[in-house]
């Protein structure tokens, strides 16, 4: 609804005009609401144009919560073998696999910021934390939304995250 009334008097009226989402949900983290926003695959790149303006508009209209546009990707189960194997007429591609699924949801969650970097430490336990470097050059845009993103990636792929801006080396 509030899409719809932004496509009605927005400057950015012709380019929602052909977009559409998917689906909106609605999280809780850590005492803060976020708003995810799935979008069809082909149409990322689209949104992704506009994202900035339309976060900023909607993040207005909805005080005190973060958007977040993603993707709807979808995974595919790992091909069987033995007896339970199904007559599979493809290969699985390589973009729907649940890695690549993770990682592509990563780069969306983030989206003005870029990924320089990843650090995958396993503790004694073998719980595994993720450390993403994001480009310093986007820090004002993003510092103060990593919290969410971190909470919002918990939520949907269960990881733990932690989000840090390096110097960049020379």
């Amino acid at each position: 609804n509030a899409l719809q009334d932004l496509e009605q008097n927005s400057d950015i009226k012709l380019q929602l005009r052909e977009l559409f989402f998917v689906g909106a949900k609605e999280i809780d983290v850590a005492g803060r609401k976020c708003l995810v926003v799935s979008v069809p695959v082909p149409q990322l790149k689209a949104y992704q144009k506009v994202q900035p303006r339309l976060v900023r508009e909607l993040e207005k209209k909805f005080s005190g919560t973060h958007v977040i546009f993603i993707a709807k990707r979808r995974v595919l189960s790992k091909p069987k073998r033995g007896r339970n194997q199904r007559d599979h007429k493809q290969k699985r591609p390589r973009s729907r696999t649940l890695t690549a699924v993770h990682e592509a949801l990563l780069g969306d969650l983030v989206f003005p910021a870029e990924i320089v970097g990843k650090r995958i430490r396993v503790k004694l336990d073998g719980k595994r934390l993720t450390k993403v470097h994001l480009d310093k050059n986007q820090q004002t845009n993003v510092e103060h939304k990593t919290d969410t993103f971190a909470g919002v990636y918990k939520h949907l792929t269960g990881k733990e995250i932690v989000f840090e801006f390096p110097e960049p080396l020379l």
